[in-house]
């Protein structure tokens, strides 16, 4: 039996894992790099072992440490979490010739489903529905295809084609940045991600439970998932099911794991893949089913047998979304940085089944955490479970949108957004809904008026900030003066631009008048500001303003402003959404200058290719780097025709947000 268990994972794979040891009493053991010292996960594991490093490479997938670190810390079990190497087969054998236990897959069967080719082939026999594969590029009958790597997971490198004129510099191209061999497939529109989580056991058993609907994606990785489908029918639930058990049984599959299936119109359905995890999105297979899927993945090692004859009937809708530290408006961005502070209000519960319907968050940070960039960018999994799809969808998103997501850009406004759109909550949703619906890429606080509001509320909540640390007179109001005279103002880096909020106190301490407007970046030595435009904006009554909480009145309707500041930068909550302004300076420091052909790193990142020189002539559009940063690759293209005058980095180099990349000299 597993006696202690060490976690080859990180953040909340971990604390997830730990949790359900912590149940069944199993010791747990955590890895950890240099920036996660003091992360969520190694407090809770009530051992730890330190991966000198921090790229993934040096830490957290590296065989040898990982494996000594375990026999170091008595562990006589590993977990391989849920990335990379869970689907090693390499990795399984060294866990298994040190004399541990291996919380997977077998090696034999991982190394089948190392290659996808094979894999459909073997499936495909078994009678399963498979698309064609070409891996020869001139065998493809027709079009759109989508290019796939032969190995690997995760949807890296993946990309359609919808013409024979573009077909063979795509799979050259792909071959190059997966480095290894591809092939294509046809390409089917409109189609729905549908994946059966199972679990098989030594004695034979394979149990499906249900299906998960994880058809919202953002370059091919899931950001929302649920289950039941609204898609599937208990006939189309049926026949899944029994595809699933069938494949799993033609590849000789033990442990836990989904079934992949991609899901058309008509209702038909072809193999996708076997993934040998127990899956990020499985929490809403543990809501409606009610069993702790990783305590049955523990069983399962342990060789035992699985404890239900068959697929546990469904209780209600669970939906699952992926909060994550990115930027959607700019091309899904990673952001780093510090997480000043991260709530969630009414959670009922985290990392295990709930006993009845409510909200679980399974979080890998909490405030105060360092978001770095050589890890993948999620920080948490909200899941709501409700009696009905409406009222999940309805209250997961009244959830996001009270969140307090402080300090990194994160993609919370989007999901709201999704959960709410009229064609999310009919059911209308497949693998494109993210590029047929633009408009969820807008952010919550986007009406005007709400924005001049947090821009107020910024204001207010920083004077009363000042106010309390007041050596002289602070009882009194901020900005009262015994004869009316000129008005408080600041300038913050909005959303959109530099404003300038101001607002006038009368004798009593009330707002007697205020605006909010934009300010043009070449007038921010601030020259000429600080008097009130003619048109000020309607009378608000200020009821409360304190440092971190500003209630108006406006128009005979109490707001309150949740406003929490950290250094310059002033993170404003309400209900209409959230806002980050820093505030400027009225003496900014002179900045460095750069020359104007400087190509400037977009966020922090690692260099991974370098495929230019200096002297080289490039043409606008061409691809002249690449930076590796939260595990996808970013390109930096040449903005304009010129000549590479300065290439200051090279392939490993770890570079800063803002740090000079390359010189142009344009043409």
């Amino acid at each position: 039996m597993i006696r202690r268990l060490l976690v080859a994972d990180r953040g909340e794979v971990a604390r997830r894992v730990f949790a359900t040891c912590r149940l069944v009493g199993i010791e747990t053991v955590a890895v950890y790099s240099d920036v996660d010292a003091n992360a969520p996960h190694v407090i809770e594991a009530d051992y730890a072992v330190h991966l000198p490093g921090n790229t993934p490479s040096a830490t957290y997938q590296r065989t040898e440490a990982l494996i000594a670190a375990a026999q170091r810390a008595g562990a006589n079990a590993l977990h391989p979490g849920i990335g990379a190497l869970a689907e090693d087969p390499d990795f399984a054998t060294a866990v298994l010739d040190a004399g541990m236990i291996w919380v997977g897959a077998p090696p034999a069967t991982l190394r089948t489903l190392s290659v996808k080719t094979d894999v459909k082939k073997l499936v495909a026999e078994a009678q399963v529905p498979v698309l064609p594969s070409f891996s020869d590029p001139d065998q493809v009958p027709g079009f759109p295809v989508l290019i796939k790597p032969a190995t690997g997971t995760g949807g890296a490198g993946m990309r359609v084609v919808r013409d024979a004129n573009t077909l063979a510099e795509a799979v050259a191209s792909t071959r190059r940045e997966v480095g290894g061999d591809v092939f294509c497939e046809p390409y089917v529109n409109n189609v729905r991600h549908i994946e059966v989580p199972i679990l098989a056991d030594a004695q034979g058993s394979v149990v499906p439970f249900g299906e998960r609907e994880c058809s919202v994606q953002r370059r091919y990785q899931k950001i929302v998932e649920e289950t039941p489908s609204p898609a599937v029918d208990p006939a189309l639930r049926e026949d899944l099911c029994r595809a699933a058990i069938v494949a799993v049984r033609a590849l000789g599959y033990v442990g836990a794991g989904a079934v992949e299936f991609l899901l058309d119109v008509k209702g038909d359905f072809w193999f996708l893949e076997l993934t040998p995890t127990l899956q990020a999105d499985h929490a809403v297979t543990e809501c409606v089913s009610g069993y702790d899927m990783v305590r049955l993945q523990l069983l399962v090692a342990e060789g035992g047998s699985l404890p239900m004859p068959g697929p546990p009937p469904i209780r209600g809708h669970a939906i699952e979304v992926r909060v994550c530290a990115e930027d959607p408006a700019y091309a899904w961005l990673p952001a780093a940085g510090t997480l000043h502070r991260f709530a969630v209000p009414d959670v009922a519960g985290s990392f295990r089944p709930l006993p009845q319907p409510g909200l679980r968050l399974d979080a890998g940070v909490a405030d105060g955490s360092a978001i770095g960039m050589h890890y993948d960018p999620m920080l948490a999994k909200l899941i709501a479970w409700a009696p009905s799809r409406q009222e999940a969808a309805r209250m997961l998103a009244s959830a996001l949108a009270r969140a307090q997501v402080h300090g990194v850009v994160s993609n919370r406004d989007l999901l709201v957004r999704v959960l709410r759109h009229h064609s999310f909550r009919s059911g209308d949703i497949d693998t494109g809904f993210l590029d047929r619906h633009p408009e969820v890429f807008a952010p919550l606080l986007s009406s005007v008026d709400a924005v001049r509001l947090s821009c107020l509320a910024a204001a207010l909540a920083g004077a009363a900030a000042r106010r309390a640390t007041a050596p002289v007179l602070g009882s009194l109001p901020s900005g009262w003066r015994n004869v009316p005279s000129g008005s408080q103002t600041a300038v913050y880096d909005g959303p959109t631009g530099p404003v300038e909020v101001g607002y006038r106190m009368n004798r009593h301490g009330d707002l007697a008048g205020w605006w909010v407007r934009a300010v043009d970046p070449e007038e921010l030595d601030l020259a000429g500001l600080g008097q009130p435009p003619m048109d000020e904006h309607p009378p608000i009554v200020v009821v409360q303003a304190s440092a971190e909480r500003v209630v108006l009145n406006v128009q005979g309707i109490r707001l309150t402003v949740l406003v929490h500041r950290v250094g310059d930068v002033s993170y404003v909550d309400s209900p209409e959404g959230s806002v980050a302004l820093r505030e400027i300076s009225r003496f900014p420091l002179p900045a460095p200058e750069t020359a104007e052909s400087s190509l400037i790193a977009p966020l922090p990142g690692a260099v991974r290719r370098v495929l230019v020189v200096p002297g080289q002539r490039v043409r606008a559009g061409e691809l002249l780097l690449t930076l590796e940063a939260m595990k996808l690759e970013h390109p930096v293209h040449a903005p304009s025709a010129g000549v590479v005058a300065s290439l200051p980095v090279h392939p490993g180099a770890e570079v800063d947000t803002g740090e000079l990349l390359a010189v142009l000299d344009p043409e």
